[in-house]
């Protein structure tokens, strides 16, 4: 547990993984990650692949240059538009009903959204983010918008887990990892947890580890 701070408790932890619709779902990679980021400069994509290798070495977790099934299996799209994603060449192979998603983050102005693929024990296989460049986000130093992307990509959390209190602090005018964000992430990734489960009961068992990670 890092020094000062209250770890989050079981209903905590529960919270964070129990979607809008009351399903507790909770899954991590179980392959490395290769990453790939499209339409932004390259100085952008070492701030993103930086700040995946960072979240990589706090869970213990690996990256690659690529993935041999899929070649890259977290792919990062930045855009001004969501009509900009129907436009990408053989993306609509990827993405399924792309027509209909399109029109629904339209209609819900939403300036990111994220796909996730799983293997047959349910672990991460692939992630696909989106995030569209509005006046909001434009105005987020890069550092901080990789970094919160690439917490929400490297865990599947409740579509509500972040909506109220971002996983970042700020320190010494930077933004940073939560400590009992990053705690959890550790014991996320704990080998002796399953990659993924859909029992609320995995909550106490990350709970009990947050409590003990340092």
């Amino acid at each position: 547990m890092t020094r000062g701070l209250t770890p989050l408790s079981p209903d905590d932890v529960t919270a964070l993984f129990t979607r809008a619709d009351g399903e507790f779902f909770f899954a991590r990679w179980g392959r490395p990650i290769a990453p790939v980021v499209f339409g932004v400069e390259p100085e952008t994509v070492s701030i993103l692949k930086g700040a995946i290798e960072a979240l990589c070495v706090l869970t213990g977790h690996r990256m690659s240059e690529t993935d041999p099934e899929l070649g890259a299996n977290l792919m990062v799209f930045f855009l001004r538009e969501w009509s900009e994603l129907t436009e990408t060449p053989n993306l609509d192979c990827l993405i399924p009903d792309l027509g209909p998603l399109v029109a629904r983050l339209e209609a819900a102005e939403a300036n990111q959204y994220r796909i996730f693929r799983f293997d047959e024990d349910g672990a991460i296989r692939a992630c696909f983010a989106f995030i569209r460049m509005d006046a909001h986000l434009t105005d987020v130093p890069a550092e901080t918008l990789a970094l919160n992307q690439m917490v929400q990509a490297v865990l599947v959390w409740s579509d509500t887990a972040f909506t109220e209190t971002s996983p970042l602090a700020i320190a010494e005018g930077r933004a940073i990892l939560r400590p009992d964000i990053g705690d959890l992430m550790r014991a996320a990734y704990d080998p002796v947890l399953p990659a993924m489960a859909q029992d609320p009961s995995h909550a106490l068992r990350l709970a009990a580890r947050v409590g003990r990670v340092s």
